[in-house]
């Protein structure tokens, strides 16, 4: 097997340097030219690890790093996975076994993605429902686990964090309170409790995570703002009223391909005649593909990132109609970023949590995913929904409007000072 992981890595690094040891002790370089990529070296531990890797590496890359068999040199694993990722979009041919199993990638979709609602509780329970502290060691303070917005691309997290959701309530139209909002997807409840506080919108938010849940209840409550904001463990396609505005951050990952009609047929039914909608998810900008097998394994069993291609005629299907679309190309990439950095900072805290094996597990999705929107054509796109063409403002100058105006009022009442300081 060594032979045949030599022949194949011989084809397949054409940038770079790889610089791989080998277990019997002896060292092979594989090289494109110079500087034409980054360096990075790993060590093989066993003929096992070399056999999983010729077998399947999509899935055993990321298996043989978690369980040691695999062990990065200087950069650690996000430089080789980066060398690896530059090199696989560089080579058309790829692995033989990896062209094969694409190919039956794209025919199970279907069947993979398949989401009836007890099966999507199952799979939101697998990464959201773990220990609640890991997400507060990593995440900004509000606990936004989707793409930050950089508007100038020097804002810490906790800044880029907040300008996402003040350029979400924006593309909401939320010009007056009182709005009724539904939030699909509510996380632990930041979005829902800042459309409340800063906005004056009334909002539910439904999660299938019950550790996410019980969250949301304590902030509403701890907040102050239990009255206009509602939380409950509920599958979006059983929501049975009407609102103004709807609005889904970072949750249309998880609905499926074959369901994508469900949830905009859902959304339609569900806005009134003059409201606004505004879906906010990860795509992909190389058209319709599938969920490596790796992060549907062990990150989002049942989920996957789509193209515009796969959404968009669901959406005319539905009668609904596209008033803005929004491409955040690099935003993930930075976020992901600043989510790595705070990872490795806390590992200790985290290892605490779990053990060394899921710290790895952690930091190779972390690590890959920023990878995939900084090489691999990941972006988010942001699409805002209506019944009515007068719905929402015929030019985009409403969006900065709205922002500058809520930067201008946040600066304003953070100036203005308390009792006790007067």
């Amino acid at each position: 097997m060594q032979a045949a992981l030599d022949a194949t890595l011989r084809r397949f690094i054409t940038l770079g340097r790889l610089t791989v040891h080998w277990p019997g002790g002896s060292e092979t370089n594989y090289a494109g030219p110079p500087g034409s990529g980054p360096e990075a070296s790993i060590a093989l531990r066993d003929s096992a690890t070399i056999r999983r890797l010729m077998i399947n590496p999509a899935l055993h890359v990321g298996e043989t790093y978690m369980d040691g068999g695999l062990v990065p040199g200087e950069g650690g694993i996000y430089r080789t996975l980066d060398l690896l990722v530059m090199n696989l979009m560089a080579n058309s041919h790829g692995h033989p076994v990896a062209r094969i199993r694409a190919a039956l990638g794209h025919l199970r979709r279907r069947i993979d993605q398949y989401n009836p609602a007890a099966r999507a509780q199952r799979n939101v329970a697998h990464h959201y429902d773990l220990n609640g502290r890991l997400y507060s060691l990593f995440l900004d303070r509000d606990r936004q686990y989707s793409c930050a917005y950089f508007q100038r691309g020097n804002e810490t997290l906790d800044e880029a964090q907040i300008a996402k959701k003040r350029h979400i309530a924006a593309k909401l139209c939320l010009d007056r309170p009182g709005l009724s909002v539904l939030d699909i997807g509510s996380g632990w409840g930041g979005l829902a409790l800042t459309l409340a506080r800063d906005y004056g919108a009334r909002v539910l938010g439904v999660t299938l995570s019950g550790e996410q849940l019980s969250e949301s209840h304590a902030r509403a409550t701890t907040e102050g703002l239990a009255d206009r904001v509602t939380f409950e463990l509920l599958d979006y396609r059983a929501v049975d009223r009407k609102f103004d505005r709807i609005v889904s951050v970072g949750m249309f990952e998880h609905v499926g391909v074959g369901h994508y009609r469900e949830f905009f047929d859902t959304v339609a039914r569900c806005l009134q005649p003059d409201g606004v909608a505004l879906l906010h998810a990860i795509g992909r900008s190389d058209g319709p593909g599938f969920t490596n097998p790796w992060i549907a394994k062990y990150i989002f069993p049942g989920g996957y990132c789509p193209a515009l291609s796969e959404v968009l005629p669901r959406i005319e299907q539905s009668g609904l109609i596209v008033t803005d679309i929004e491409i955040l190309r690099l935003h993930y990439a930075e976020t992901l970023r600043n989510w790595r950095r705070n990872f490795t900072a806390k590992r200790d805290a985290i290892a605490s949590l779990y053990d060394e094996r899921f710290c790895r597990m952690f930091e190779f999705y972390l690590c890959g995913a920023e990878i995939a929107f900084r090489r691999e054509g990941h972006m988010v796109f942001q699409i805002q929904l209506t019944h009515r063409q007068t719905a929402a403002p015929l030019t985009r100058d409403y969006i900065t409007d709205f922002e500058r105006q809520s930067d201008a009022f946040a600066k304003a009442r953070a100036t203005v000072p308390t009792q006790s300081e007067g």
